[in-house]
């Protein structure tokens, strides 16, 4: 690495001459009890707003974005924007900080990914075509327990 930072150039040239880190941080975790009361949050508002067929999956231990994964369908691109919409804001309101939405302006599926929760808000054809309870669900993986909860 000191020959990369004697080396002429840009820092972003030096940082490629040096390699990859050697250190990586490891996505922090929010608290257990934290994560289902924003997970109960979700689910909720959801309820409230009409959503049908809501699934939460538990994704600990199997995949590194997130540890839960809501699946929701709503009847149209309005309601579903509803949706995402009032989920973002009582998110914000329980003291969540980072809450990225897309989709959000009138597609078939919405995506809201809340750190350790990652939720999708489908229309009943979308959600049909992608699969992500069949992608995700605990029936195609052997080697972990992995719950698969519809409420």
């Amino acid at each position: 690495m000191a020959e990369a930072v004697k080396a002429p150039g840009t820092p972003r040239k030096k940082a490629a001459a040096a390699g990859p880190r050697k250190e990586t941080k490891k996505r922090p975790h929010a608290p257990a009890d934290e994560l289902e009361t924003y997970l109960k949050l979700i689910t909720e508002s959801i309820d409230d707003d009409k959503g049908e067929d809501i699934v939460v999956i538990d994704l600990t231990g199997r995949a590194s974005f997130a540890d839960r994964m809501v699946i929701a369908t709503g009847v149209a691109d309005r309601q579903i924007a509803a949706m995402s919409q009032h989920i973002e804001r009582k998110l914000r309101e329980a003291g969540l900080k980072r809450i990225l939405v897309e989709g959000a302006n009138g597609s078939d599926w919405v995506l809201i990914d809340a750190g350790d929760i990652v939720i999708h808000l489908f229309k009943a054809e979308a959600r049909t075509l992608y699969g992500l309870e069949q992608m995700w669900g605990s029936d195609l993986d052997e080697t972990t327990d992995g719950e698969v909860t519809t409420l």
